[in-house]
């Protein structure tokens, strides 16, 4: 079984991200480390992820490493943090900022399409 929560990179965000959504559903988190909202939502995402038990996956991007940053250039991130999903190879939604488990359990079931 793949794992549930993985770091990526601007080398393999393509075959771990937008290829493996085809799959399973991705949730990324695009995080600095500096970031204190980031720190903020971590836990909150680890546990939705987790109660969702392998229904969708967390790749986290630390957008400060390599080339990273180009990722965020790519997508045109304003802030950080920002969460987006993808899902049959394609943005599916995103949100920016810290929320409580709850928000993001409720976002993902109005994003994820059957």
């Amino acid at each position: 079984m793949q794992d549930l929560i993985f770091n990526v990179d601007v080398e393999d965000f393509d075959a771990k991200v937008v290829q493996a959504s085809r799959a399973t559903p991705v949730l990324v988190d695009f995080w600095a480390d500096w970031c204190a909202p980031c720190h903020a939502i971590a836990p909150h995402i680890t546990k939705v992820i987790n109660e969702l038990a392998g229904e969708v996956r967390l790749a986290k991007v630390e957008v400060d490493e390599g080339h990273n940053m180009k990722l965020a250039g790519h997508y045109r991130l304003r802030g950080f943090p920002t969460i987006m999903l993808f899902q049959d190879g394609e943005e599916r939604g995103r949100f920016s900022g810290s929320r409580a488990s709850h928000w993001i359990h409720d976002w993902l079931n109005e994003h994820l399409q059957a």
